[in-house]
């Protein structure tokens, strides 16, 4: 099980900081990622990393700005999100893959969390 935390309502600008934090299992070898989605879109792919954290890729919409990282030790990842903007609100997910070589598609991970909402005031 996979449980994210850290969403709420900011304004423009403003900075949050999410968890996913694992349960049940350990992702030490997995990929992680960050996926968002808003009503009636598909989930789109926000980041992701690497099991050993050697690597990472961001969407260009949030290249520069948000920053994925993880803890093995607490078996939790985080997503570290900074000048955000009223476009990324929507409720974010985080996820996991076995695949080392992963594509930035919502097929590619087989965990997931519930969600989190991220709210973006103008």
């Amino acid at each position: 099980q996979m449980v994210e935390s850290g969403g709420g309502s900011v304004q423009a600008g403003g900075s949050l900081r999410l968890s996913c934090t694992a349960s049940g299992r350990t992702f030490d070898n997995y990929t992680l990622g960050w996926f968002r989605q808003t009503p009636g879109k598909v989930r789109r792919y926000v980041a992701a990393i690497s099991w050993n954290g050697d690597s990472t890729d961001y969407s260009d919409s949030v290249k520069g700005r948000f920053t994925i990282s993880r803890d093995n030790a607490k078996n939790t990842h985080y997503l570290q999100m900074t000048s955000l903007k009223p476009e990324d609100t929507a409720t974010y997910y985080c996820a996991a893959t076995f695949r080392r070589n992963w594509r930035r598609m919502a097929s590619d991970f087989t965990a997931w969390g519930r969600g989190t909402q991220v709210t973006v005031s103008s």
